[in-house]
């Protein structure tokens, strides 16, 4: 074998460019006091170099958790000051180093990817559920003009699903702006709608129509959120109603139902959230779902009770110089 060469190898303590430059904080130590500081653990710990070097590593890091790392060797992640920070520690015979990463920002998009996720099942879930009825129902023998209409509504909503798909691409942000009749959007709605209006046994009406600037998919999903919602937790058989209002170059749509009125309601439309009264299975994501969508376009969403009803109420962009219902 031939020998290598002999090449000393720098003191952990001596001065380390390269160690300075690295984001993450570096700590090093022997026999149980600190030899060197990196710039970034001097930033995270608030303690020079120089007052550093030789102290106990406690009295740097102040954390028994840091320093039992240290000793045993491993990894672990912490919240310090907000922030999280993923910490490894590795060990030889002459000493210790401590490596800190602050992982927020990767751990917030972990968090987002989540949400999104979230989001995208409760989006799918009503195109889906609409085309297993329709499919469910061509199982059947039935007059060709109505087949066909089971059709045109399939594909409707395959049409549909496809633009989710390709809204994975552009941030759930809405693209296909366009001038529509809320009439077109209610229609939409009161046909998906028509099995949970008849097993509920409930009716469901519609203001007076107005030109608006929206995406037709977004707003046909805010109209099937909040209309769920209220023939889910309003009383069965009572109506549901939803009324529009001209407020300026806004209009104003509101989905009144008769349930109990709601006490929390600052809350109602955070992610993962649902109403004290809420039963059953759900994700929470629904209202958190109208609001960024509202919000995209940039109306407001809220919640007032009106008499014995429950408001849920949203804007939308009406179109310039209409001024006039339809």
């Amino acid at each position: 074998m031939t020998a290598q060469p002999n090449v000393p190898l720098p003191p952990a303590s001596a001065p380390g460019a390269w160690m300075d430059a690295l984001p993450q904080a570096v700590l090093l130590t022997e026999r149980g006091l600190v030899t060197r500081l990196n710039a970034a653990a001097v930033r995270l710990w608030g303690v020079p170099q120089e007052r550093a070097a030789g102290r106990p590593v406690l009295e740097v890091v102040r954390r028994h958790t840091l320093e039992t790392l240290l000793e045993r060797g491993g990894e672990l992640e912490l919240e310090a000051g907000g922030r999280t920070l993923r910490c490894t520690a590795t060990r030889d015979r002459d000493g210790s180093a401590l490596i800190v990463e602050d992982v927020t920002e990767h751990r917030r998009r972990e968090a987002e990817l989540r949400e999104a996720t979230a989001v995208l099942s409760h989006e799918f879930r009503t195109p889906v559920a609409a085309l297993r009825g329709v499919l469910e129902a061509l199982e059947y023998d039935m007059p060709t003009d109505l087949a066909q209409n089971f059709v045109r509504q399939g594909l409707q909503e395959t049409e549909r699903l496809a633009r989710l798909v390709e809204d994975l691409a552009v941030g759930f942000r809405p693209t296909r702006a366009r001038t529509l009749a809320l009439a077109e959007a209610f229609a939409r709605a009161e046909r998906l709608l028509g099995s949970e209006l008849s097993a509920r046994q409930a009716s469901l009406s519609f203001g007076q129509d107005y030109l608006v600037r929206a995406d037709p998919d977004k707003l046909l999903q805010v109209l099937l959120n909040l209309v769920e919602n209220a023939l889910k937790y309003g009383p069965a058989g009572q109506p549901v109603g939803v009324v529009t209002t001209l407020r300026g170059t806004w209009v104003e749509v509101c989905v009144l139902d008769r349930g109990a009125p709601l006490t929390d309601t600052d809350n109602l439309f955070r992610a993962h959230t649902r109403g004290r009264a809420a039963t059953g299975q759900g994700s929470g994501m629904g209202l958190y779902i109208v609001r960024s969508i509202v919000q995209g376009w940039g109306g407001q969403v809220w919640v007032e009770r009106q008499g014995e009803h429950n408001a849920f109420c949203f804007t939308l962009p009406g179109v310039a110089g209409i001024g006039e219902p339809r």
